[in-house]
This record gives C-alpha cells, structure tokens and sequence, in this order.
C-alpha cells in the first residue's frame, strides 16, 4: 500500500524574513511547498526548499493560473507591506497591496476550489491597549493604516467563511525576532525598522572599529511610566512563530477540528524593554553599546504584551525560544554567518 500524498502548501512571500523560515519548516516536515513572491522586499536566496515561483498578488489572472493548475491544500499568506511609518506616509500602497492584493488571492483561491489559508496578522490591529497583557477579546481599534488593512482582510476572512465556507486562521504576531538555530537565514529588511537587527548592526559597527562615540543607535523616549522609561514589547521567536503556523496548519487541514475564521495572538506573553534588548546585545556580543535618546515617537504605547493562553491551549503553542538573550543571540549567530559568507 503506497504512503498518502504530503499535503501542498502555497507560501505567498516565502523569500521574506518570517515566509522564509517557514518553507524551511514545511519541508523538514515533509510538506510539499511552494514560494510565491515579488521580490520587492524577499530574497531569492532564501528560499531553501521546495518550487519558487516569481508572481505579485496583484497579478490577478497570473494568479489564478497558478492556483487552478497546482491544486494546493493550504495557503499561508506573509506577502504584507508592514512598515507602520511608511503606511501613514503612503497609505494607497498599503490599501493596494495588503487589501486588493489578498483580496485578489481569496477569490483566486475559492475559484480553484481551495477553502483553507492562515493570514500573517498584527498586534496592531487593537491599536493602544486599555489594558495588558492583551487578549483576543480586547476591541480592535487600529491607529494606523497598516493595522487598518490588517483588520479589513480579518473581516473579510470572517465574512468569506460565512458565505462560501472558507475556512482561515488570522495569527496576530505582536514582535516577531530571532533567527533559526543553523543561522542560514537572516533578518534582511531594507529599510530596517526592527529594534534588534538596527542593535547588531550597531554592535557591528563598533567591532569593526567604530567609535562608539559615533552611534546612530537610537532609543525613543525614556520617560515612559515603565520600570527603566523605555517602551516594553513582547518579542517572540521566529521559530516559535512557524511551530503556531504548523499548528494551524494541522488544524485546518484536519476536517474535525475548527470552522470558519480562527484567530490566535503570538507572543511569549512577557515583556522586554528597549534597554533590556540592548543589555542582552551586549552580553552577546561583547561589544559596549553606547545609545543616543531622542524624543517619543508619536503613536507608541508604554507596553504591548500579548496573552497567547488561547493559542496554547487551542492549538498547543508553546514558544521554546524565550530569554531575550537567545532570541537576540539566535541573530547576532546569522548575522555572523552572513558576513563570514560575504
């Protein structure tokens, strides 16, 4: 008697930070996989295992071809604009790419027969948090249009499972961090917004002989009504991101189990402030990081730490990756990685 056949997953922006990690993942599973992405923001050199195909969601009649021809079982969707900054600045990029672009891949999935995708979602759709750690049961009440496209495709994933029984799981990520423990794959955003990667590239810098004096590392705000005036963030490993992704994906896959529009936060459900982030940098790397302080940034909330109790005991999550110093030491490992290949 012949082996079932793995199911198929679509990765739409599979050469980016977290899309790439995640076919890693799928393959070491046994997942049949294959990366669809524009490259805009991914890395062709990224995607590690499985089929890669070149395509935009905004490619609509490219897209359908691809979903009728490869019958796939599942689709994850990473492929969002999510610089929050740049989304207030250019809000019709976001509208065009995170809403018409995903809306484009729903119907394309439902008119080739395919009922089943986990959407890469956001903290920020709950905007400033009335209380911490935030549950799913907290008001969605985004303060900026990346958070606003996020929660219209939430609604949108609700409103499709009612009428054509789509079935979706929307996994609202609150500080995704880290790199994988073989360090063959990187945090490489451009621009860099993220506070742990612009903290090694800091490090960097100095190690290579750099005057300390001369930083660019900068802390905004440390008057908040926090322990060390800094802005506390929950910051939850990569890989512990794609463990909740196979989760999911095991649970929409499986008929029994689940109906409809699924939501879950992701988090480790502890805080970490900038301060801290900085100190474990520099117990990693051995580097004396100096920093600079420039006033608040309009719109950033003292805390934002996530409740995970829903994913934990729906899904059986459970990060294993969560000291700040391994999540920042997990990167600085890549990092050096990669310049040891350049």
């Amino acid at each position: 008697m012949s082996e079932p056949t793995p199911p198929s997953i679509l990765v739409v922006g599979g050469a980016g930070y977290i899309g790439s990690h995640m076919v890693k993942r799928l393959a070491r599973e046994g997942y049949r996989v294959t990366t669809l992405d524009n490259l805009s923001f991914g890395h062709r050199d990224a995607v590690l295992a499985g089929d890669f195909v070149l395509g935009d969601l905004l490619e609509r009649d490219d897209l359908t071809r691809l979903l009728r021809r490869s019958r796939f079982d599942l689709v994850m969707h990473f492929a969002a604009s999510a610089l929050v900054g740049e989304s207030v600045a250019n809000p019709r990029q976001y509208y065009r790419n995170n809403v018409v672009g995903t809306l484009n891949l729903l119907d394309a999935m439902l008119d080739a027969g395919i009922a089943r995708i986990i959407f890469s979602s956001t903290c920020a759709t709950y905007g400033v948090p009335d209380e911490t750690p935030i549950t799913e049961s907290h008001p969605q009440r985004p303060i900026n249009p990346y958070g606003n496209t996020k929660l219209a495709i939430e609604r949108a994933l609700a409103d499709y499972g009612e009428a054509y029984g789509l079935r979706s799981v929307a996994l609202r990520y609150f500080n995704a961090a880290g790199c994988g423990r073989e360090g063959d794959l990187d945090e490489r955003h451009d621009p860099e917004t993220h506070l742990i990667p612009l903290v090694l590239r800091e490090a960097l810098r100095v190690q290579g002989g750099g005057a300390r004096e001369a930083t660019t590392l900068t802390v905004f705000g440390d008057d908040y009504p926090t322990p060390d005036g800094t802005c506390v963030r929950d910051y939850v490993h990569v890989e512990d991101l794609c463990e909740a992704h196979l989760l999911a994906a095991k649970r929409l896959l499986d008929d029994r189990a689940g109906r409809g529009f699924e939501f879950f936060n992701l988090g480790n459900g502890e805080g970490t402030s900038v301060l801290q982030v900085i100190a474990a940098a520099r117990a990693v790397t051995g580097v004396e990081l100096v920093h600079r302080v420039a006033r608040r940034r309009p719109g950033d909330p003292p805390v934002l730490v996530g409740s995970s109790a829903k994913a934990r005991a729906v899904l059986g999550y459970q990060p294993t990756i969560a000291r700040i110093e391994d999540i920042v030491g997990s990167a600085w490992r890549a990092r050096q990685r990669r310049l040891a290949q350049d």
